[in-house]
This record gives C-alpha cells, sequence and structure tokens, in this order.
C-alpha cells in the first residue's frame, strides 16, 4: 500500500514538472599572425565546443532547476580540453525571497575594460584572457527583494582553481603554471567556507552596487618553483582576502556613466582599484537603423609596479555599433592604452546570426608597443584572429 502510495507521489510529481532543452554546438579556428616566444607553442588550431542546457520548473513555478555543461576539444593545445558543470541548479521561489542551491554562474559590475568587483565565479582563462568566461561556483545563495533595496547573501562551500595554458597554449607565462602543485593560505585548501554580502538598489536612473567578500582570492599568486619533472615552473598560491567592492550605473539622456571600485586586504598587499567611464550613444548615424555608442574609461590599480595587473594606469577608448537588424549583428571594438609606457592592445568582438539557428563570430586581438617591463610582454607575439560558426538549438 504504502510502494503504492509512494510511486503514485511520484508519477504526478513528474507529471507536474515541466522541462526544456536548449544548448549550442560550435566549430571554432584561431590562427596567430606571428611566430610563437616560447618553444612548441601552435600557430593555428581547430577547436569543437558543446553547451547543452536543460530547464525546468514545478510547484506551479515557485520551483525550478537548471542543468548546463560545458565541453571543448581541441587539435593541438591539451590544455583547453576540458569539461565543467556551468551550473546544476535549484531555485526556490517564496514571495520576497529566492533561494538557490547548487552550482551557479552569476556576473556583477557594469563597466566593459574589466570587471573588478566580479568576484564570485574563477576564471576560465583557457577560454579567453578577457575574463568573460567562468567556471560554475557551488553556493548556497538567498536573494531578499525589499522595498529599500534587494540583499544577496552567498555561502560558497568550495572552491574552483583557476584554468592556465599548458606549454604548447598561446597566451602563456614564460614558465608553464603547475596547477597539479597548487598552494594555499588556509589550511582547508579547497574546502574553506568563502560567504559575501551584497546590497542593490535603483533610484530612478541611478543603479547602485555595495558587496563584500571575505575567503579565497580569485586571483593567485604564481610563485617560482619546480614542476614533478624537476622543470622551472609557476606555482599558484591562493591567499585569503577581503574585498569590499561599489559598482554604479547613471543613466542620463545619450550617457550612461559607470563606475567600479574595490578596496581589497590580503596579507601580500592591501590595495585600492578603480575603473570609471562613460558611454555615448548616438542613435540612427546618416539617418540609418545603426546606433554607434562611444565608450571612455580609465583604470586605477595603487599597487608598486610589478604588482599591479595590466590595469593600473590605462585608458580605455572604444565604439560600439548595435545594428539593430534581424541578424542582431553587433561588433564592439575597443583600444587601451598604458599612460605610463604607452603599450597599446586592440580588440574586436563581432557576432551576426544566420538564420534561425546559426550564429557567427569574430574575435580579433592585437599587442602593440609593448614595453618590456609591462604584464603584457609575454603576449607581444600573440596577435590573433577567432572565427566561431555556432549553431543553437
Amino acid at each position: 500500500m504504502h510502494r503504492s502510495l509512494c510511486c503514485f507521489g511520484l508519477l504526478s510529481l513528474a507529471a507536474n514538472v515541466s522541462a526544456e532543452y536548449s544548448g549550442n554546438v560550435a566549430i571554432e579556428t584561431q590562427h596567430y599572425s606571428e611566430s610563437a616566444q616560447f618553444d612548441d607553442q601552435f600557430d593555428d588550431n581547430v577547436t569543437l565546443s558543446f553547451q547543452p542546457k536543460w530547464d525546468g520548473e514545478w510547484n506551479d513555478g515557485d520551483d525550478l532547476w537548471s542543468l548546463e555543461f560545458f565541453l571543448r576539444a581541441d587539435n593541438k593545445d591539451a590544455g583547453r580540453e576540458h569539461a565543467d558543470v556551468r551550473e546544476a541548479l535549484w531555485l526556490h521561489v517564496d514571495g520576497d525571497s529566492e533561494w538557490r542551491v547548487g552550482i551557479n554562474t552569476m556576473f556583477w559590475g557594469v563597466t566593459e575594460s574589466q570587471h573588478l568587483v566580479d568576484v564570485i565565479n574563477q576564471i576560465d582563462q583557457v577560454e579567453g584572457i578577457d575574463g568573460e568566461d567562468k567556471l560554475g561556483q557551488p553556493m548556497i545563495h538567498l536573494k531578499r527583494y525589499q522595498d529599500w533595496g534587494v540583499v544577496d547573501l552567498l555561502l560558497l562551500p568550495a572552491f574552483r582553481e583557476r584554468t592556465f595554458q599548458e606549454k604548447q597554449g598561446r597566451l602563456r607565462t614564460p614558465l608553464v603554471v603547475d596547477t597539479d602543485q597548487a598552494q594555499y593560505e588556509s589550511s582547508d585548501e579547497d574546502r574553506h567556507l568563502d560567504y559575501s554580502l551584497r546590497f542593490s538598489q535603483t533610484w530612478g536612473d541611478l543603479d547602485l552596487g555595495l558587496s563584500w567578500f571575505k575567503g579565497t582570492s580569485r586571483d593567485p599568486l604564481l610563485l617560482a618553483g619546480f614542476d614533478g619533472a624537476g622543470n622551472p615552473a609557476l606555482i599558484p598560491f591562493y591567499e585569503q582576502m577581503e574585498q569590499l567592492g561599489i559598482d554604479a550605473q547613471l543613466i542620463y539622456l545619450d550617457w550612461i556613466w559607470r563606475l567600479e571600485f574595490i578596496r581589497r586586504e590580503a596579507e601580500s598587499n592591501d590595495y585600492n582599484a578603480y575603473t570609471a567611464g562613460f558611454e555615448y550613444t548616438f542613435y540612427g548615424i546618416m539617418e540609418s537603423a545603426v546606433d554607434l555608442g562611444m565608450l571612455l574609461e580609465y583604470s586605477s590599480d595603487d599597487r608598486p609596479e610589478g604588482e599591479a595587473g595590466a590595469f593600473d594606469n590605462d585608458v580605455f577608448l572604444g565604439a560600439r555599433f548595435a545594428f539593430n537588424d534581424a541578424q542582431s549583428s553587433e561588433i564592439l571594438a575597443g583600444f587601451v592604452i598604458d599612460s605610463d609606457n604607452r603599450s597599446r592592445t586592440f580588440r574586436v568582438e563581432g557576432n551576426r546570426r544566420f538564420g534561425e539557428s546559426w550564429k557567427g563570430t569574430l574575435e580579433l586581438q592585437t599587442f602593440s608597443n609593448i614595453d618590456p617591463d609591462d604584464v603584457l610582454a609575454v603576449f607581444e607575439n600573440d596577435d590573433f584572429v577567432l572565427l566561431e560558426m555556432a549553431y543553437y538549438f
């Protein structure tokens, strides 16, 4: 009798659960215009990626689930061959509260050239150096909606180590990073319980976010050492840190003003960094359907020279073209110029739909006039063009 009731209950639940399947499969080719700086690096490669996703709901939409994987295979770079769970999430809605439990990928921030306050997910660096691709993060996430703002409380019970290019990969450090020997300041290593708190609110055209994070730094220090074969290598060291973050965006007429600021404290150093700027949009240029957004951002990092990142005293100047056509064509292009040594990088990202299910993507990245002491000097020969064609289902 009890078994019959149990089976009936499971059948009833299954009948009330809806699910959808989507995703994409893509082929990508990347070509480097100059010979590599380091031995065994390639000049071109071809990769295949597969990103399936399942979404569903039950309990009249108060409970939702999502499952998303990412897999990549590469014909030359074994370091890019990897698989990851981007999402394995249960979402429960209870009045003004939302509970998310599982693995999730989330984004904080507003600026275009870099994302300072975005501290929850680890970067999937073998996918690109722009920080846009992330590894899934295990979490317990409570979001509370109040009249005076939105509060996010996050408990992060497991840490994801950063991915790095292997010896044959391009866009890497002179010494290979040996991820098998990763070290931690915390004795709990990758099981340290991190936590974060965020407040956000919108007042008219102003969006404001205040965040605080305490736990394992997503940005490892790279220490000189040796790999298992006795060869010189870099060893990633993940220290404990606290970070206070502010992100703000103000829309005024055709202007969008943006700011990200962080105060980070760790054993290695305490520092402040910020990115601030604006985007001004010309709508319907030359009486066409095309909108042109002009972007200008300045980034500062007050760490000593040699310890700061790539955006220590840099200006980003860019343009965003939105063609507003049936194919959703877009192009974003921009320069980053170091105000101290005049090192320059240039990047173009463009995408366009073809038919109902296909999407083409173009990326171009160049490094020019790079100062030998700049952190980007290791990429000086790594100008590349990337083409991808993806089928969405």
